[in-house]
């Protein structure tokens, strides 16, 4: 595999992974005094629902890198609106509220669009592949 194919095929893997721990840190704050510990813990896999769901995304997008695009530019879009219409009625700030989107919503738009060229990039190196064994 070539440099460049390699690049861009573990490049949107390792954004996925890294944007997933950042969204599994928020489930941190589910550990509240004055909570048992079963409740704390039963509130903690609550929160952590969503990165259940982001590594399913991602598992799929391992295997078949065009849905993975799909899917996670489709995820990062969403999200990207409800992030936004959630903090700017908290804070009544459209800077705040965009960065906040920025940290949270973007890795997953970019890491769909990585998937993206690295599908495309494979496929156009199997077809020159294919063209030079039979030309």
């Amino acid at each position: 595999m070539e440099t460049k194919v390699k690049v861009f095929h573990w490049l949107p893997r390792i954004i996925c992974i890294l944007a997933i721990l950042l969204v599994s840190l928020f489930a941190l704050d589910s550990f509240a005094p004055g909570l048992t510990i079963w409740q704390q813990l039963g509130a903690f896999f609550i929160h952590l629902i969503p990165s259940f769901v982001l590594v399913a995304f991602l598992i799929v997008a391992w295997k078949w890198e065009l849905a993975g695009a799909i899917i996670f530019i489709v995820t990062g879009l969403i999200l990207s609106v409800l992030i936004y219409s959630i903090n700017y009625n908290r804070l009544h700030s459209v800077g705040k509220s965009l960065g906040i989107v920025a940290i949270i919503a973007t890795p997953f738009i970019l890491a769909g669009i990585l998937f993206l060229i690295s599908y495309l990039l494979k496929k156009k190196n199997n077809t020159e592949r294919a063209i030079n064994t039979t030309g």
